[in-house]
C-alpha cells in the first residue's frame, strides 16, 4: 500500500482516535500530522508490517504520551485543560459528549490512554500493554481506576441534576 492511500484511508480514523486521546481537535491534528510526517520517512518498513494502521495507532499514543510530559513541564496546568463549560451545538448528544471528553480529559494520562484504547478502538487487554509498553495486569488496574474515576464523577454530576430541578 502506497503511503498516500494509507492516509487518504486511515487519516480520519486517526484524527477522531487523536481527538478522544487528546480532548481538543485542534491538538489532535498536530499530533496526526507530527505523526504521519514520521511515519512517511519509514513508511518503507512500516509498510511491510502484517499490521500497518497498529504500528502508526501506537505512535500516535506513544506522540500523545511524549507530548503531554513536553507540555506538562513547558505550560502551566491551567492552559492545559479543556474548556468544559463549552457546550457543542446545543444538541442533546453532543452536550453528552463533551461531558465525557471533560471527564476524560481530567483521567491521568496513562488511564485515559488504557481506557480510548479499550472502548474506543476496541483492543484487548493484551494490545493495549503492548501498545502502552506495559503488563495486561497494569492495563487492566489502569481502566478499572478511570472507571471507578467516571463513575463518581457521573454520580455527582446525576446528584447535582436532581437538586437544580
Amino acid at each position: 500500500m502506497e503511503f498516500g492511500e494509507y492516509v487518504a484511508g486511515r487519516r480520519p480514523a486517526l484524527m477522531r482516535f487523536a481527538t478522544v486521546l487528546t480532548c481538543q481537535p485542534w491538538l489532535a491534528e498536530d499530533l496526526v500530522s507530527d505523526v504521519l510526517s514520521r511515519a512517511f520517512e519509514r513508511w518503507d518498513r512500516i509498510s511491510r508490517m502484517d499490521q500497518p494502521h497498529a504500528y502508526v495507532r501506537r505512535m500516535v499514543v506513544n506522540e500523545y504520551l511524549s507530548w503531554r510530559r513536553r507540555l506538562a513541564r513547558t505550560t502551566p496546568r491551567a492552559d492545559v485543560g479543556p474548556d468544559v463549560g463549552q457546550l457543542g451545538d446545543g444538541a442533546d448528544e453532543r452536550a453528552e459528549r463533551d461531558a465525557m471528553i471533560g471527564r476524560l480529559a481530567a483521567l491521568p494520562r496513562k488511564q485515559r490512554a488504557a481506557v480510548v484504547l479499550r472502548y474506543y478502538a476496541g483492543l484487548p487487554d493484551a494490545e493495549i500493554a503492548a501498545e502502552l509498553g506495559c503488563r495486561a495486569t497494569t492495563v487492566r488496574s489502569q481502566i478499572s481506576r478511570a472507571l471507578a474515576t467516571l463513575r463518581i464523577d457521573l454520580a455527582a454530576d446525576r446528584h447535582a441534576y436532581q437538586e437544580t430541578t
